[in-house]
């Protein structure tokens, strides 16, 4: 049907155009016209968002506009989801991850950018905070039946929670139930490797591709 083709069409291109106010008008236009608001969200907002991350990743647009786009599908999101819950409906997730920022770092906006890119591209995502201690995430993981534990540590001295968390997951006997996602300013491809994490993210959409792989999917 035309009408909720130029909805769809309307939700993505307000993503692409950062623009939050647009957006929140289309989700209600969504609701209004009968649109699926599953449909709305996965072939709309998550599509237009997917795109963003596609220009970012070839170097036209930078991180400032790809949180600006996150945020303004965030925004029309919330408008959705009320009648999305009230139908019963669950957008299909490849996957589920927790995600945080490790105890003593209070820094979260790219962990809330890798969360928002995950959800774009059909993860279930969990989000344990910042300043997050080890057993946190861990008891998250085992109560949601987490596949991914992803965690962020901005700076060097927060790095080492990211080891501390491996080596409680070995001695809980659970290493291995959880593929473990590592990423942050300070992290490195060589100190993933170094503690035993099975992926380390460069970025968002490089979080992306990695749960992917990481669940076979990619």
């Amino acid at each position: 049907m035309e009408k909720e083709e130029t909805i769809l069409r309307e939700l993505r291109e307000a993503v692409l155009a950062y623009d939050e106010n647009r957006a929140k008008e289309a989700a209600k236009r969504a609701l209004e016209t009968g649109v699926d608001p599953l449909k709305a969200v996965e072939e709309g907002l998550a599509k237009g968002l997917r795109e963003a991350g596609s220009q970012f990743e070839k170097g036209e647009i930078f991180i400032p506009h790809l949180m600006v786009a996150a945020e303004a599908m965030k925004a029309a999101f919330k408008i959705l989801e009320p009648e999305i819950r009230r139908r019963g409906q669950e957008i299909r997730a490849r996957g589920t991850v927790v995600m945080g920022t490790m105890e003593g770092d209070l820094h979260d906006i790219g962990k809330n950018l890798v969360s928002l890119m995950l959800e774009a591209s059909g993860f279930k995502v969990y989000d344990a905070g910042r300043d997050t201690p080890v057993d946190v995430f861990i008891e998250k993981a085992k109560e949601t039946n987490a596949d991914i534990i992803g965690v962020s540590a901005l700076m060097t001295t927060t790095m080492i929670g990211q080891q501390r968390l491996i080596e409680r997951l070995k001695e809980l006997n659970l290493y291995g139930r959880f593929k473990v996602m590592v990423g942050g300013a300070s992290v490195t491809e060589d100190w993933a490797r170094e503690i035993g994490a099975d992926a380390y993210a460069e970025d968002a959409i490089d979080a992306v591709r990695k749960a992917k792989n990481l669940l076979g999917q990619e």
